[in-house]
């Protein structure tokens, strides 16, 4: 491990430099072309064999060693597309950049001082995390195929956890959204008797969501945090009110009572109001399954790379993740993402998010370092 550690530490310019390189090449989901060029280029470099696929940009580069059971690591690429100074453009304010650099320079590492006998590596670089339809994708195409162990990393803000500290395990919430319409019919505003206003039917739906009660007594919340309906015309009733629905639940069983009530929801106040309400749920990503033994042997390792003092408790988040695809569908696979401490500030998502880079170089340890102790586990 030492050997490893200090392979790492030599190369702390060429982590910083590759990250530099990843955050300028932002690139929203699905179009992670140049990105993907970028860690193919040092795959190839290093030697490391690895397969693309028609129809995206995801890789997954192996390191053979003895047996079947895999030990993977998986990063994110894509960017978010938001405003930044004014400008609408890719940027990477989740830190997905980050993720890539730690995967690539942790399978550089490996490649370069693995024992001669250990299980298997595979990197898994996915397209498309903020979509919440990239994991999805890897699995189609066998991502998973002969994975025990599966770990992640993610990025923290400095109020979840510390600088300089990493928690063995990121708690995520459950997360959907619903996009719907409302239908009702259009009148001249002077004669609203003679139309059914769809704002209103949205103002009474507002109001009936927010006394949605679950039986499952996790923690859950809905909103509305979008409605469109209109045009120009100040004396016009509209016909269609668009609208967008943000749920997210503790637990995947709240979730499902949760989008259950809440379409039954929309039946129920079309019919008081007499519109037609129809909604879809999109961009669903399951809560995390919690396995105590990846968790366990990550807190371990973390110990021995970082020390006591610098390990803490689980981060519970609520926001969204689509690794946890990765477990829902394949509840035997031992895994989790590993949350690291940076100084994140403001927070994710934000367009001036920036984190203290020196986390890479300890991030890239500690992978490293986990990857290899799953990899010696009998």
């Amino acid at each position: 491990m030492s050997q490893l550690i200090n392979f790492i530490n030599e190369r702390e310019q060429v982590i910083r430099k590759t990250y530099t390189e990843l955050h300028q090449l932002a690139e929203p989901s699905w179009q992670e072309q140049m990105t993907s060029q970028y860690i193919q280029k040092a795959l190839t470099e290093a030697g490391i064999n690895f397969k693309t696929y028609e129809g995206h940009y995801g890789i997954v580069a192996d390191i053979p060693g003895e047996g079947h059971e895999i030990v993977a690591l998986r990063a994110d690429m894509d960017a978010i597309l938001q405003e930044v100074k004014g400008t609408i453009q890719p940027n990477h304010s989740c830190g997905h950049d980050a993720h890539s650099t730690i995967a690539l320079h942790t399978a550089l590492a490996i490649a370069a001082n693995k024992p001669a006998q250990n299980k298997p590596f595979r990197f898994i670089f996915q397209p498309a995390e903020e979509k919440g339809e990239g994991a999805l994708r890897m699995m189609q195409e066998g991502a998973l195929d002969g994975v025990d162990y599966l770990f992640g990393v993610h990025l923290r803000p400095w109020m979840e956890v510390p600088m300089g500290k990493v928690a063995p395990a990121i708690i995520h919430s459950s997360c959907a959204t619903i996009y719907g319409a409302i239908i009702g019919k259009q009148a001249h505003a002077s004669r609203p008797q003679d139309g059914n206003n769809p704002i209103e039917a949205a103002s009474y739906l507002i109001q009936a969501l927010q006394n949605i009660r679950l039986k499952n007594p996790a923690s859950f919340s809905i909103k509305m945090t979008s409605l469109q309906a209109g045009g120009d015309s100040s004396n016009v009733i509209p016909e269609t009110a668009n609208f967008i629905l943000d749920l997210r639940a503790k637990t995947n069983e709240a979730m499902d009572e949760l989008q259950s009530r809440t379409m039954d929801l929309l039946g129920k106040v079309g019919a008081l109001t007499g519109t037609r309400i129809n909604g879809t749920v999109k961009e669903f990503v399951p809560a995390a399954r919690l396995n105590r033994e990846a968790i366990n042997l990550a807190k371990r390792t973390a110990v021995t790379v970082l020390g006591e003092e610098n390990v803490v408790d689980n981060c519970i988040s609520q926001g969204g993740e689509d690794f946890h695809f990765y477990t829902l569908q394949n509840p035997d696979v031992k895994a989790t993402m590993i949350g690291l401490g940076c100084d994140l500030r403001p927070g994710l998502h934000d367009p001036d998010m920036h984190f203290n880079q020196e986390a890479l170089l300890y991030g890239t340890k500690l992978l490293a370092c986990l990857l290899l102790e799953a990899a010696s586990k009998k």
